[in-house]
């Protein structure tokens, strides 16, 4: 399932890119074969209307609309097991394969200083 929105991610930057030719031509034509047709027309009709059809998971909220996606949708994407749309925008979700899972910040530990002897503070 993977690889279907990659190739719809694929797609939509082509479509989207400011570059047109014979070329562009070639890569839309030969990625529109690898899409299935249902999830393609449903594609297309966004697109028709002018919007992106896949949207990135950013902190677990749809990149396009900003509503929260559910948890297990999230958990689907990541297992890979089945297409996700947004429940309000309608988009394909996918999650950003280059970035790794938050972790939160490492705090640095805080040494406790070691009073001096009064001794060692006095100069005479």
């Amino acid at each position: 399932m993977k690889h279907i929105i990659e190739n719809l991610l694929k797609l939509q930057t082509i479509q989207f890119g400011a570059a047109a030719g014979a070329e562009t031509e070639k890569q839309t034509a030969a990625l529109r074969a690898l899409i299935p047709a249902p999830i393609l027309a449903h594609h297309d009709r966004l697109v028709a209307r002018g919007k992106k059809g896949v949207a990135v998971i950013k902190g677990q909220t749809c990149g396009e609309c900003h509503v929260q996606v559910p948890k297990n949708a999230v958990l689907t994407l990541m297992h890979g097991t089945d297409i996700q749309i947004c429940g309000n925008c309608g988009r394909y979700l996918c999650l950003p394969e280059h970035v790794a899972p938050a972790q939160p910040p490492v705090k640095a530990k805080k040494t406790k200083s070691k009073a001096k002897p009064a001794a060692l503070l006095q100069t005479a």
